[in-house]
């Protein structure tokens, strides 16, 4: 997918919102997911375990066949695409 072809203001909202979530010292924020993000991630089988020295987290193939497709709803500056389509959860019918 092309520059052109993705929403990068909505990947900026969502990015802004993830690193509200690390939130310390007022207005200080982690430039990485919070552990409570990745825990649920890994509960739900969509990434190995996260907490170990690495890192980087392994996707696992359903994770990454959701992440493709979570990216492609939400982000991705498609024309043809019906509003309600973004609204439709990826996740529920997985």
């Amino acid at each position: 997918m092309s520059d052109s072809n993705i929403d990068w203001t909505k990947i900026e909202e969502v990015a802004l919102a993830l690193l509200g979530m690390t939130l310390h010292d007022e207005r200080r924020a982690w430039k990485a997911l919070s552990w409570d993000i990745t825990d649920r991630l890994h509960e739900r089988g969509w990434i190995d375990d996260p907490r170990n020295k690495n890192k980087s987290v392994l996707l696992t193939d359903e994770g990454l066949r959701l992440a493709e497709e979570l990216f492609h709803k939400h982000f991705a500056n498609d024309p043809d695409r019906d509003e309600t389509d973004s609204q439709r959860s990826i996740v529920e019918s997985s």
